[in-house]
């Protein structure tokens, strides 16, 4: 593609965020250059529709949260766009345990150490997480 051919269908995005992304053209002298482009209509639409099913699902675990099925730690894991594997690692937790992080029950019971590598992790306070929900 040339430069000149580029697509450039600006579309805003969460919270009208105007997204650009760098790709590669070929240039008058047929060369690769970096070209800045705001997207093409078919890849901003697939990008919305990714981002409603986060925002949907995240809806549902908030739900959840506030229904009592579970911890806060499941909300901001999925805010965060992690998994247990991940935020595990992040925790230097093995993955069960975060699963059991997860219940309300045992959630209520870790310590303020636990607390604090959750917290750091998902870049919030001790109190944020605890607050979260009620």
């Amino acid at each position: 593609m040339k430069v000149n051919e580029v697509p450039q269908d600006s579309r805003d995005f969460r919270g009208g965020e105007k997204l650009k992304k760098l790709v590669y053209a070929v240039d008058k002298d047929g060369k690769y250059t970096g070209v800045n482009s705001a997207g093409w209509e078919a890849e901003n639409f697939a990008t919305r529709q990714a981002w409603d099913a986060v925002d949907e699902a995240l809806a549902e675990t908030e739900a959840k949260v506030k229904a009592g099925e579970l911890s806060p730690i499941a909300y901001y894991m999925q805010k965060s766009l992690m998994d247990k594997a991940l935020l595990a690692k992040y925790v230097d937790k093995w993955g069960w345990q975060v699963s059991r992080h997860m219940k309300p029950s045992v959630f209520q019971r870790l310590g303020r150490p636990m607390l604090e590598k959750y917290a750091a992790v998902f870049n919030i306070t001790v109190d944020e997480l605890l607050s979260f929900g009620k």
